[in-house]
């Protein structure tokens, strides 16, 4: 969407709720039928030869944000993709496994792997105000990053934050809550690393004492 629109629209709050009104219900946060269809579509990007198994999957996407699949990529069965809090980029020749939900702002490289049942978000619901439901509370945004070729155990969680290098492994059932280095494997919840490749010797090294 241009910025200078989307600018037009938030400064109007009149505007801005009816335009929210006719793209989502607020009872039930997904995009319309018509957005998916005739929207979506001019606005978002899919690469030659992704596939994104839609029919059992909720691929709820708004047209304010990114969402890039790229070329040869594939999205498994039962995956949500919710981009309304940010952009969701994926890279050339990835896989995200099956159940998987992926919450933006999250940008993943290429060759990234999520195994089944990975949840990774960019955001939590602020709770600063204790006075307030944190449901009524801005959210609190940060990007998470996948580089090139790393890979995602599954059901591993990666919060908001996080930015997970090059060539990584993330053990099954990990819990991700600070940047992990490339060439790195980690596991655990909290996950730590145990091991890192040291290319000098052109094998992989224990960290664990």
């Amino acid at each position: 969407m241009n910025n200078s629109l989307k600018q037009k629209i938030k400064q109007n709050e009149t505007l801005k709720h009816f335009v929210l009104f006719l793209i989502s219900s607020p009872k039930n946060p997904k995009p319309r039928f018509w957005v998916k269809w005739f929207v979506n579509p001019f606005f978002h990007k899919k690469g030659k030869g992704a596939t994104i198994r839609k029919s059992k999957s909720r691929i709820d996407v708004f047209p304010w944000n990114q969402f890039t699949v790229g070329t040869n990529t594939l999205i498994e069965d039962f995956t949500t993709i919710n981009n309304g809090a940010g952009d969701v980029i994926i890279g050339n020749n990835a896989r995200i496994g099956i159940g998987s939900v992926v919450i933006g702002p999250v940008k993943l490289g290429n060759k990234v792997g999520l195994g089944q049942h990975v949840f990774i978000s960019g955001f939590n619901h602020g709770y600063e105000d204790g006075n307030h439901d944190s449901n009524e509370q801005p959210l609190v945004k940060k990007d998470v990053i996948i580089e090139d070729d790393s890979h995602i155990g599954a059901n591993s969680v990666i919060v908001a934050g996080v930015h997970i290098g090059k060539r990584c492994q993330i053990g099954a059932g990990s819990v991700v809550t600070k940047n992990i280095p490339d060439y790195s494997v980690a596991v655990g919840n909290p996950a730590k690393v145990i091991k890192h490749f040291d290319s000098q010797l052109n094998k992989w090294i224990n960290t664990e004492k």
